[in-house]
């Protein structure tokens, strides 16, 4: 069911930085601008505000939130929304990653981790996703405990994709065409950003600006939706990638 709207709706996107969590709030009349299929159908374009925090409580966050970190763990298994994700990214689909179930991320260390991970799925996971753990553990716990807006998980390259008309980009966002190229998506959306924040990198600044973007769509009930409905965490909430 679409979430109600208003004049004064706000649509915010979290990504992780250096700074700790960067957040892009859409507002004002022109929020809900440019949340059709793709880019280009933008109209009065939304106010745009950015933030920078050392944690998610920092934020003072209110609206409809989206955020690029995985949502929902598993008491084991893998997720089906990760599974989703990649096949819907197709050759992209390595930047989406596979998350083990949560006592993988109760080890102390990525040895650990790894091989408990072995134990429980019946292979390892990568180093890059042990890189999430801090970032990671803190979402879900926000999620589990804060009086905030409910959170929704969204992957930033599949935003990416749906504002270029459906295809996933083919530069990478770490290149500076890849990094043009998400701008200038994002432009056409109405969607204007600052040329830098301190204490958020440039991509992670874009990722959360496409965040917000699918924010919108949420609440529009335009969103796509990647999830198995019969899989649910272990707190017995829903695992579901939206853009």
């Amino acid at each position: 069911m679409p979430h109600r709207r208003s004049a004064d709706s706000r649509f915010t996107g979290v990504d992780a930085c250096p700074g700790g969590w960067v957040a892009v709030t859409l507002s004002g009349a022109g929020a809900e601008a440019g949340i059709g299929a793709g880019a280009g159908d933008a109209g009065t374009p939304p106010a745009v505000t950015v933030t920078v925090a050392r944690t998610l409580d920092g934020l003072a966050l209110d609206g409809v939130t989206g955020i690029d970190m995985p949502l929902g763990l598993l008491a084991t298994g893998w997720r089906t929304a990760d599974l989703l994700a990649r096949r819907a990214l197709g050759r992209r689909g390595s930047c989406v990653f596979a998350i083990p179930p949560r006592p993988v991320w109760e080890q102390p260390a990525y040895a650990n981790a790894n091989q408990g991970c072995r134990e429980l799925t019946g292979r390892g996971m990568s180093i890059q996703a042990w890189g999430l753990r801090r970032k990671l553990l803190e979402a879900d716990e926000f999620r589990r405990t804060a009086a905030a807006p409910p959170l929704y998980e969204v992957h930033p390259e599949l935003s990416f994709a749906a504002l270029a008309g459906g295809a996933p980009l083919a530069d990478s966002k770490h290149t500076p065409s890849g990094l043009a190229i998400r701008r200038a998506l994002l432009a056409e959306a109405g969607i204007a950003l600052p040329s830098r924040v301190p204490g958020a990198a440039e991509d992670d600044l874009l990722d959360a600006a496409a965040v917000a973007w699918s924010a919108a769509r949420v609440v529009a009930d335009a969103a796509v939706t990647l999830s198995d409905p019969a899989q649910r965490a272990d707190d017995g909430r829903e695992i579901a990638i939206r853009f």
